[in-house]
């Protein structure tokens, strides 16, 4: 039976590349956003899920209405990045670096790696708007940057999603293999760039932090990175306009000129989740978190302990493809 339903899972995806992108644009987001709005109407364990993560942005005073209209708009947002990565082999670089706005901090940090300035240069995201799109643009101004993705079965789903990603000018680590901190750090200490997902980290090596006022892990990859490295390190959130796409970078996180580098990675992930705090706050909807992430929502038993050194071990596997990850971990002893 599960060698049906992986071969099944496989055939769906390759059938969406070789299909959706062929399609009428028109047609293909009726689909998908007709897909979302079933799922919405169902308010399946997903759904439930994401409604209670919003409910922390919008804040405990939220009507039930006002909620659900978020939580609609998110799923709409949810297919429109589906839609998107589906159709990306056929929107042309030209379009993708027109209708991409980004802020000034994004646009300076992009411009002094790719000259060569600098120590490398880390983008921290959450899973907001779409980040495949987001590396497309990178890869169209002729950047070269690295990702980690989790390695999740059916194996021919996760080898599609890497030469999907690697057919837009990235270079995909698997998640697992050897020595991926040590082959960040390289890339970062080469001038290079890393685009890393963050905001969701249940690992031994992830980051308690506030957020929205509650307790968080987040991944301390990107932190640990910068403090080994002296690398640049930004916070990015992304967001949806009406043809396009929007990426807003925080000022340059430094780092601390005190404490161990476990400490040092520590205060910067606040910062991180700082900074995610704020996008998300200005686009809720475009926060596509359909999994848990605040503590107090998940079974004490299933968190790893508060303390201890870190060691490389990868986050649990999301629903839905490999997503690029932050669980570049720094080895044991590297606080």
């Amino acid at each position: 039976m599960s060698r049906v339903k992986d071969l099944l899972a496989g055939t769906g995806y390759w059938l969406g590349w070789k299909a959706i992108c062929h399609l009428p644009e028109s047609w293909v987001s009726w689909a998908f956003s007709t897909a979302t709005e079933i799922a919405w109407r169902r308010q399946g364990h997903g759904v439930q899920v994401l409604e209670g993560n919003l409910l922390r942005v919008l804040g405990p005073g939220t009507s039930g209405k006002e909620l659900r209209a978020t939580s609609r708009a998110a799923m709409r947002s949810y297919g429109r990045y589906w839609m998107e990565v589906f159709r990306l082999p056929a929107i042309s670089r030209e379009r993708i670096l027109r209708d991409m706005k980004i802020n000034t901090y994004a646009d300076e940090a992009l411009n002094d790696v790719a000259k060569g300035e600098g120590k490398g240069l880390i983008f921290a995201l959450p899973h907001m708007g779409n980040w495949e799109v987001a590396g497309a643009y990178v890869a169209g101004r002729g950047i070269k940057f690295t990702t980690v993705a989790e390695r999740l079965e059916p194996a021919s789903v996760f080898d599609m999603f890497v030469k999907f990603r690697e057919g837009l000018g990235m270079e995909v680590l698997a998640l697992g293999g050897a020595n991926v901190f040590g082959v960040l750090a390289q890339r970062l200490r080469a001038g290079y760039m890393i685009c890393l997902l963050c905001d969701r980290d249940l690992t031994e090596s992830g980051v308690e932090v506030d957020f929205f006022g509650e307790r968080a892990r987040m991944a301390a990859g990107p932190a640990a990175l910068a403090v080994q490295t002296g690398a640049a390190l930004h916070a990015i959130t992304l967001s949806f306009t009406e043809g396009g796409w929007y990426a807003d970078a925080s000022p340059r996180i430094p780092v601390p000129a005190e404490g161990s580098r476990k400490e040092k990675a520590a205060a910067m992930t606040q910062q991180l989740a700082l900074a995610f705090e704020k996008g998300i706050a200005e686009h809720p909807e475009d926060w596509h978190m359909l999994q848990r992430v605040f503590l107090s929502d998940l079974d004490p038993a299933r968190l790893p302990a508060p303390s201890g050194p870190p060691t490389p071990s990868g986050p649990p596997a999301p629903s839905g493809p490999p997503a690029p990850s932050s669980a570049a971990e720094p080895p044991p002893g590297a606080g």
